[in-house]
């Protein structure tokens, strides 16, 4: 998702950010940096929208907790980003585009529309998941209308399975269908929790972050997705400055989605 699109929907996050609440939430949910206690919370972070440059990426590199990096195909940088990201330990989803509700908006190369046929998605998703080196999962870039659509969904959904993927829904859309469709299919799947960077401001994503911590804490663990700003990694950086006590544990995506 890129900013124009988060601005679109801007007044629909703003409630959820000043209280905390997110009208699009849903979560279900193992390997670690530093392993986590049965009992300990954890949060995932996803950073999406990687491929485009490395300027963006080695900042998030540097924190020195466990995240998940979501690449987008066919980009300059993107399998490149991909093996950086492998290198330092961390995980890597395909950042898959699919078609947004906003015609305006393009989801960018290697995208897929409502009106392909099952043929077509196939091809489209096996290229894009050959591009990108050492992927373990697919989640949603943009989609708020192709994430609707039953039966492109699932054409799309059995090829992650077949691949031996699992899936994050994005929640671009409450009324997105990808999740269920993957529980349905019994795949391997979960959804985050908050966006952090809607407003991509460092005071908002820290308030963000902060909602995202007292989630995990009330409800064992929590999924973030946020992006390669500047203003992100900055609010991330004073947030672990600010919470050193090790009452949460940072993991990657993958440990908090249950095998079907």
């Amino acid at each position: 998702m890129n900013r124009r699109e988060f601005l679109s929907r801007t007044a629909v996050f703003l409630l959820g950010s000043f209280f905390g609440f997110n009208p699009f939430s849903k979560s279900q949910a193992s390997d670690t940096l530093e392993p986590a206690s049965n009992t300990q919370p954890r949060i995932a972070l996803i950073i999406d929208d990687i491929g485009a440059n490395l300027s963006g990426l080695t900042p998030f590199l540097d924190l020195g907790i466990a995240m998940t990096f979501a690449v987008l195909p066919r980009l300059s940088k993107s399998q490149e980003a991909a093996g950086i990201i492998h290198g330092e330990g961390h995980e890597i989803m395909l950042h898959q585009p699919m078609e947004p509700s906003d015609p305006c908006l393009d989801p960018g190369p290697g995208a897929l529309y409502v009106g392909y046929g099952s043929n077509k998605i196939v091809r489209i998703m096996e290229e894009n998941i050959s591009q990108i080196p050492h992927v373990t999962g697919v989640n949603n870039h943009m989609g708020s209308r192709f994430t609707t659509c039953q039966e492109e969904i699932s054409d799309t959904l059995h090829v992650v399975k077949d691949r031996g993927l699992f899936f994050v829904d994005s929640l671009t859309t409450n009324r997105s269908m990808a999740y269920k469709t993957a529980k349905h299919l019994h795949l391997p799947a979960t959804a985050r929790d908050f966006f952090l960077d809607h407003i991509s401001e460092e005071a908002a994503i820290l308030r963000q972050l902060h909602h995202l911590k007292r989630y995990s804490l009330k409800h064992g663990h929590a999924v973030g997705i946020g992006h390669p700003f500047p203003e992100t990694v900055k609010a991330i950086r004073t947030f672990l400055a600010r919470n050193k006590e090790p009452d949460i544990a940072w993991v990657p995506i993958s440990s908090l989605i249950k095998p079907t």
